[in-house]
């Protein structure tokens, strides 16, 4: 087992079900605290603002019936690992979609480990070489090795940040608020489009 498998394996180990991850963010808005080291105000507001959209998606997340039979028919066995903070907008907005699709499945499970528990796991896993979360790793039940990967974002929103990155050389609050608007009108349609050709 090479050391990402094993990295893989430990964090699997230690993961979190959904459920379990909810109830973990929601103690730190019960506490005025958030995951990670950092405790700066700012992520601490972040960290309840995104419990709010969870609880909000995990009500009104909906999948088309075509897109219900891809994954319930998908009979590979798989385990989702995702990595994630709670402070994370993108997490927030992805998380609860992954778990609806994860419950049609009927041979796949879903771990969700904090990102900073795991740096070296996440160094494996680097977006543009940034530690950008969430980041799914997709892992065979059977043989442990990996199938595929997914994030920080779906594919719509990742060119809307690289052509703003492009034009401006940093995002900005304004774009921040426009890609969460943007999440907002998709309803996770994207995700669930990403996710399917992941699978396909």
């Amino acid at each position: 087992m090479d050391t990402k498998q094993a990295l893989i394996k430990n964090a699997l180990a230690l993961g979190n079900t959904y459920k379990e991850y909810r109830e973990v963010v929601s103690n730190h808005v019960r506490s005025n605290t958030t995951t990670g080291p950092n405790q700066a105000d700012a992520l601490i507001n972040y960290t309840k603002l995104n419990d709010a959209r969870m609880k909000r998606l995990d009500k009104t997340t909906k999948i088309s019936e075509g897109h219900q039979t891809i994954f319930s028919n998908y009979q590979k066995k798989v385990t989702w690992l995702v990595l994630t903070e709670s402070w994370c907008g993108d997490a927030a907005q992805s998380l609860p979609v992954l778990n609806k699709i994860a419950l049609l499945m009927p041979h796949l499970t879903l771990k969700v480990v904090l990102r900073d528990q795991h740096k070296q796991l996440m160094e494996h896993f680097l977006t543009n070489d940034a530690m950008a979360i969430p980041k799914l790793i997709a892992v065979d039940g059977v043989s442990g090795d990996i199938i595929g990967t997914w994030g920080p974002r779906p594919s719509v929103a990742t060119k809307m940040v690289t052509d703003y990155k492009a034009a401006n050389g940093s995002l900005s609050p304004e774009f921040k608020k426009d890609l969460q608007v943007w999440y907002t009108k998709d309803k996770g349609q994207s995700i669930i489009e990403d996710i399917t050709q992941v699978l396909t």
